[in-house]
């Protein structure tokens, strides 16, 4: 995939769909080579390739994963979306219903030449954080 040159808000699209197509390569090449991730907590990963084997790890985590989004805000650099996360929690290496979790989200995504530069999450992590507290 090459950089892409359309609006903020197609490339925060697309990054949005390969989240949900779980393609890491696709996800890779729309981050820039200083790609920085920060999570609803503040936490921050930066380096495509450190996010590259993050979003791995998450899939892996979540397989389900999946981001709803309803609205569309853009702004110079920046675009804004807002709707849902949601996803199961596997444990013991499971999809079980009751491992289901789904959240108000919103998203941030600063893009620089056709990249996501910035992903930012805001989100309430508190529907997984107890699901992965519980013993599987």
């Amino acid at each position: 995939m090459t950089p892409m040159k359309d609006s903020v808000e197609s490339v925060a699209k697309a990054f949005v769909e390969a989240i949900n197509h779980h393609d890491v390569a696709a996800l890779a090449d729309l981050m820039s080579g200083e790609h920085r991730f920060v999570d609803s907590l503040g936490n921050t990963v930066e380096g495509r390739d450190k996010m590259r084997a993050g979003w791995a790890a998450y899939f892996r985590m979540v397989p389900d994963y999946s981001i709803a989004i309803e609205e569309t805000h853009g702004a110079g650099p920046v675009a804004v979306l807002l709707g849902s996360a949601q996803g199961t929690y596997t444990a013991g290496g499971e999809l079980r219903e009751e491992n289901r979790w789904q959240t108000p989200a919103a998203f941030r995504a600063v893009v620089d030449d056709g990249r996501v530069a910035e992903w930012r999450v805001y989100a309430d992590n508190e529907p997984i954080r107890r699901l992965m507290a519980r013993k599987p």
